[in-house]
């Protein structure tokens, strides 16, 4: 085997860090730094180390995995650091054979029957590649299949990424050392977590000056990412901030004048037979006579229809509500037979509006977003999971884990309290544009 005479210094600091006790270790930083090829070497050695191992390579995308581990970075780390060593390739279930038995696979977490078949396996060695793109749901899962046991060798999962928001759970997890999900609680074993910047100017020996001058002339934004290797600020681009959330918090409400219970159905039959299906998101909103809007409980479950339909009707009574508005989009009349069925076995009468979503979920936010910002909108309380779904919410789009469904049910909530925010857009006479809607915010105008 090759020594470490063709690492560069910051390889070799990471190759450090690999060799140590911690049992999860991150590299980030920017484009063509060296991150993926040094974790690739590092999985090799290891599959020679201990016979018999099992070795996991997996990125969201099965296609990508397959053209950048499969056909181009760990070709060439075989070839350079195990040479004459006879490695076979299945080309039929995508895996590396060692001589001495031990295996490397690779697989894409983006289909369901793939993905069950890779993580039928346990393995001594997972690494998460461009882990960016991966959500944090699906990192859970794959933590499982870390179970293998070979002799001389730790379970070690590796993850890389191009540094997305500091919001996502890269961010949490390594640097800032919490749970990745609400309510943050710091890591029981911090010691076991631990991660290195690798940026493209630390690998410039084997890039052309030509690619680094173009990473460094990218926009502020991109440049801090691919060439500085740095998280994008949580506020960037957001529509929601812990602090816009925060800032006008309270602990009661005063008296309301109108109750709204906001509902985002997902179509889910059953939790245990729907593994996959979506939360039912059910928000209570109540307009004050102060002239704001108090969020006032967060009821989100994932039930079958009989049993989100009771919740739903039981947020009505316990708040006596004015109204249910229910998104129709996915089930159609099936939402409305639901809770309507749910309110005759609890033998009450409930005001029930469907609404259908005829614009994007951003173009539906950006509005209620403002509402915050001007302090219009007042949580009674802490709600977690619906804050962190808020906050994921950006003008480039939704960027957290599965449906916003907590955050869908409070837009159509909100959006049903002030209709005048619901704009129309229409074609002039002329060809132009024309935007119809209120001119002044007044939620007391009906």
């Amino acid at each position: 085997m090759n020594s470490e005479a063709s690492l560069t210094p910051k390889q070799i600091e990471g190759q450090k860090l690999l060799a140590g006790t911690s049992r999860y270790v991150q590299f980030v930083g920017g484009a063509r730094s060296g991150k993926t090829f040094l974790l690739c070497r590092a999985i090799a050695l290891r599959a020679m180390k201990a016979p018999g191992s099992r070795h996991l390579i997996a990125r969201l995308r099965f296609n990508h995995v397959k053209r950048s581990i499969w056909r181009d970075t760990m070709p060439k780390v075989l070839e350079t650091y195990l040479p004459g060593v006879k490695i076979k390739a299945n080309k039929a279930d995508f895996f590396w054979l060692f001589p001495n038995g031990s295996e490397i696979w690779i697989g894409g977490l983006d289909e369901k029957e793939r993905t069950e078949k890779i993580l039928g396996q346990e393995y001594v060695t997972i690494y998460l590649n461009e882990a960016s793109e991966i959500s944090w749901s699906s990192v859970e899962l794959v933590k499982t299949r870390l179970a293998q046991n070979a002799d001389g060798l730790r379970q070690k999962m590796y993850v890389d990424c191009n540094p997305p928001l500091s919001s996502h759970w890269t961010n949490r997890l390594f640097v800032r050392h919490t749970d990745p999900q609400p309510p943050y609680e710091p890591l029981g074993d911090p010691e076991n977590y631990v991660w290195l910047r690798i940026n493209p100017k630390d690998n410039a020996q084997n890039l052309s000056p030509e690619f680094l001058d173009s990473l460094k002339n990218l926009s502020p934004r991109a440049r801090a990412r691919f060439w500085d290797g740095e998280w994008g600020s949580e506020t960037e681009n957001a529509l929601w901030t812990v602090e816009s959330i925060g800032k006008w918090r309270v602990r009661s409400s005063p008296d309301l004048q109108r109750v709204i219970v906001g509902v985002d159905p997902s179509g889910a039959k059953d939790p245990d037979d729907d593994k996959r299906s979506d939360f039912i998101g059910i928000v209570v909103v109540g307009l004050g006579t102060d002239g704001k809007c108090y969020v006032l409980e967060d009821c989100t479950l994932k039930a079958r229809p009989a049993v989100w339909g009771r919740a739903v009707v039981s947020a009505y009574q316990r708040h006596d509500a004015d109204s249910i508005v229910a998104e129709t989009n996915f089930g159609g009349a099936m939402v409305e037979a639901v809770i309507r069925s749910a309110a005759s076995e609890m033998r009450t009468i409930v005001n029930f509006k469907e609404v259908s979503a005829s614009r994007g979920k951003v173009v539906r936010a950006e509005p209620i977003s403002g509402l915050y910002d001007q302090g219009h909108v007042r949580h009674v309380g802490n709600f977690p999971e619906l804050e962190d779904q808020m906050c994921n919410f950006t003008s480039l789009g939704f960027m957290g884990d599965r449906s916003p469904d907590r955050a869908d049910a409070l837009i159509w909530a909100l959006t049903d309290l002030f209709p005048g925010l619901t704009k129309k857009v229409r074609k002039s006479s002329d060809g132009g544009v024309r935007v119809e809607g209120m001119n002044k915010f007044n939620p007391l105008r009906r």
